[in-house]
């Protein structure tokens, strides 16, 4: 028995070590980035720093709660945004939502499309129902873990799906604040959080109230709990103008750090070497998209009047926390790319299960239909 506690205490201390020094890693691509004056520092220096160790072979990992606080920390920020006067402006922008939705499925069920015809020869090997499942849940815009989930109930390669996902996410992460910087588009935010002040007694008040949204959100199994159930507590209390407290700049950065630490340990030794004409696909697929994406949000700006990179950063196919991030760091409309970011995440939840089902289910009956021909 004392063997056994000794055993897992011993890989208990082997990976908070591993936590600490991924830790030390990220922070110190951060300052770095920082001295360069990239965009998103506390976010793009760590994801790179761990997603280089982390395929180097280097023993990288990333601690849950950490994350969890990450997320559940920018949820809160986020949600400062929405003062009264912004939230009837995101409510009055329901129609160009709902159109964001429609575009986000429509060029998620293209992607997947055009990676089943791009991999067909090297996907040869896979029956058709598993690799048209495949390849739908790769190019599906949502979040990697749930759209993984949704796959392996499809029967699908779950592997292929994940790295898809992770490989789309550091794309949009890394090309459109880079895009953005290069381009000088930046502080065209007219609506900056309501607070800027920090009051401790506040501050413990919005953490009470954000952490009781978020543990309720994860009691329900909604996805993205802690970043969810914090945003939409913190947006009700700014929406209803209940001002607690603004979130320490400190606060911010180490949860961008811990973000970007949560996505660079997704990048295994064996990352590269996993189908590497499959991941060329995604990566030429995933750039095509941002710049069909960055047109479609210039039509958008058209019939709206918002600014242009206000609507790339809601329409690209990134994910909800990076692209939220990047619009609070270069000031480029928060409460807008939030709101298209969130109800996209929860309309491809519920929408996309239910979509490749049709799907298959017209594909068999168009096989039965050429089959009595």
């Amino acid at each position: 028995m004392r063997t056994r506690v000794g055993g897992w205490g011993g890989l208990f201390v082997r990976f908070v070590l591993r936590v600490v020094t991924t830790l030390l890693l990220a922070l110190a691509a951060a300052a770095l980035c920082v001295l360069l004056k990239t965009p998103l520092p506390w976010m793009i220096g760590p994801l790179l720093a761990t997603a280089a160790a982390s395929m180097a072979g280097l023993r990288t990992a990333s601690a849950v709660p950490l994350r969890n606080a990450g997320q559940w920390t920018i949820g809160a920020a986020l949600g400062l945004y929405f003062t009264p006067q912004v939230t009837a402006l995101v409510a009055g922008l329901w129609w160009a939502i709902a159109i964001g939705i429609v575009w986000a499925l429509a060029m998620g069920a293209l992607f997947g499309a055009w990676l089943g015809r791009a991999n067909r020869v090297r996907l040869a090997h896979l029956p058709p129902p598993m690799l048209r499942a495949t390849t739908y849940f790769a190019g599906t815009i949502g979040g990697a873990s749930e759209m993984t989930l949704l796959s392996e109930r499809a029967g699908a390669r779950t592997d292929l799906v994940a790295s898809s996902h992770s490989l789309r996410v550091l794309i949009v992460t890394l090309l459109v604040p880079f895009g953005m910087q290069w381009a000088g588009l930046h502080g065209l935010d007219p609506m900056p959080p309501v607070l800027r002040q920090v009051d401790p007694a506040g501050l413990a008040m919005l953490v009470a109230a954000t952490g009781a949204g978020a543990l309720v959100m994860r009691r329900l199994g909604r996805a993205n709990p802690w970043f969810i159930g914090a945003l939409l507590v913190s947006a009700g209390l700014t929406a209803a103008g209940s001002v607690l407290s603004a979130i320490p700049q400190g606060l911010s950065n180490t949860a961008q750090l811990a973000i970007g630490v949560s996505l660079g340990v997704r990048f295994t030794p064996g990352f590269m070497r996993t189908a590497p004409r499959w991941l060329a696909t995604v990566g030429a697929g995933t750039v095509a998209m941002v710049a069909i994406c960055a047109g479609f949000a210039w039509l958008l700006a058209q019939a709206t009047g918002l600014p242009w990179p206000t609507l790339v950063l809601g329409t690209s196919p990134g994910g909800i926390a990076e692209m939220s991030i990047t619009a609070k760091v270069l000031q480029l409309g928060v409460p807008v790319v939030t709101a298209f970011q969130v109800c996209r995440l929860v309309a491809v939840l519920v929408l996309a299960e239910p979509l490749f089902r049709v799907l298959e289910r017209r594909r068999g009956r168009a096989g039965n239909d050429n089959a009595t021909a």
